[in-house]
């Protein structure tokens, strides 16, 4: 098959990988020209793949910023962002845009699914009739159209996109069947849903379930600070447990492309029929708030080395969302450092996968420099490959905020 991925990113790249690995030529579509000449020149820029998986590829992948190559595909997979708007509503920009220039190059008999992360009704109310007033198609009819929530966790490799089941809704019977035969390629199981939207919300429950464990979780780590408790051998001794619970950890914040976002989305959809999901949208909005907790347990503890947050020097220790990635988005670290630097605080930072934060105006430094003048190091991202009991012994003072250092002992050692 020729296949079309839209979205190069960390959900797209993976995908059209698999594909080109079972054997069919895809074409990759991204319009950061950055990304296209990097992948034609078999360099990868998400850990995930590496340049080593490219390179056996060869022509079956290619990258294009021009949506005319999609024409005689198959199928198109759609995988662009979709992110909150200023005021926490769905932003279908991307999508949208997508759509429009889809409709400019679709023809009869294509299949085009939706994976990007979105409310139930998005892939009916909007990408539907986009395609068929640019097509004069009928979808269902003329062409195939679908939905299959994306289900790849960055920096993960004992779930890959062969082994994690895969969900599809088709807007008919026909539909569904098209996508189920596509994603058969690249995965063993295939569950076909009645319709797009129970797909789309079934993404929004997997999301959204996390969401709220962690609130949960995030919140008593506050009561715990408080009470004078240890949350994490509150944690680890409920975890003990063999039935009826999950463990889930605190932590400063949620970050990445879905779980701090979904919530949202959500509750928008539910908005429109007049229910309002109070217990979804608290769950989001302590998670929100957690990181300006992490900053105030920061002030505590320079206050507490006679230190005022103005004219000291922080290192955070980890800008990304999570350990082993460099993705940044919706990352607690960054609400973490505009706020101290905010309150006068002289912030540093090392990420190994990170080298810069051009809205922060910072560049990762070196952990031995970041330490050796740091008054507080903060570790908010728990990379692998770090000497904890080293970085400990080396620093001032430092606050644990992933629970990395529970098997260390020291004075100037605190943790969340």
């Amino acid at each position: 098959m020729q296949i079309g991925v839209i979205g190069m990113g960390y959900v797209g790249l993976p995908l059209a990988v698999a594909f080109a690995e079972a054997g069919h030529a895809v074409t990759g579509l991204d319009l950061d020209p950055a990304k296209v000449e990097a992948l034609n020149g078999g360099r990868s820029y998400i850990e995930d793949v590496p340049d080593s998986a490219l390179a056996p590829l060869g022509e079956r992948l290619r990258a294009s910023s021009d949506y005319a190559d999609l024409g005689q595909c198959e199928a198109v997979v759609v995988c662009v962002p979709t992110p909150l708007s200023g005021s926490r509503e769905p932003d279908l920009t991307y999508l949208l845009d997508s759509a429009n220039a889809l409709a400019g190059v679709l023809q009869a008999g294509q299949l085009v699914v939706l994976e990007s992360t979105t409310y139930p009704g998005t892939t009916r109310e909007q990408l539907q009739p986009i395609l068929e007033a640019g097509t004069g198609l009928r979808a269902g009819e003329d062409f195939h159209l679908a939905f299959s929530p994306e289900r790849i966790d960055p920096g993960r490799t004992d779930f890959t996109i062969r082994t994690t089941p895969k969900l599809v809704g088709g807007l008919t019977a026909a539909c569904a069947e098209r996508a189920r035969a596509l994603y058969a390629e690249i995965c063993d199981e295939v569950i076909v849903l009645s319709t797009p939207e129970a797909a789309e919300l079934a993404k929004l429950l997997e999301n959204i379930f996390r969401s709220v464990n962690i609130a949960l979780v995030n919140e008593l780590s506050q009561l715990c600070d408080r009470l004078g408790i240890d949350v994490w051998e509150v944690v680890e001794a409920a975890s003990s447990k063999p039935f009826g619970f999950m463990r889930f950890d605190p932590g400063p914040g949620m970050g990445g492309h879905c779980l701090p976002v979904d919530p949202f989305y959500l509750a928008f959809k539910a908005r429109q029929h007049d229910f309002y999901p109070e217990f979804i949208e608290l769950a989001g909005k302590v998670n929100q708030a957690q990181p300006a907790f992490c900053v105030e347990r920061i002030e505590r503890a320079l206050n507490r080395a006679g230190k005022p947050v103005k004219g000291s020097r922080i290192l955070v220790l980890g800008t990304s969302y999570k350990g082993g990635i460099g993705d940044t988005r919706e990352s607690p670290a960054l609400k973490i450092i505009a706020r101290l630097q905010e309150l006068g605080g002289e912030v540093v930072y090392h990420d190994p996968f990170v080298a810069e934060l051009p809205g922060l105006g910072l560049a990762s430094v070196p952990l031995d420099e970041g330490v050796a003048g740091a008054d507080l190091t903060a570790i908010v991202t728990a990379h692998p490959d770090i000497d904890y009991e080293r970085l400990v012994a080396d620093s001032a003072l430092v606050l644990d905020f992933r629970g990395v250092t529970r098997a260390i002992a020291a004075e100037n050692l605190e943790r969340l």
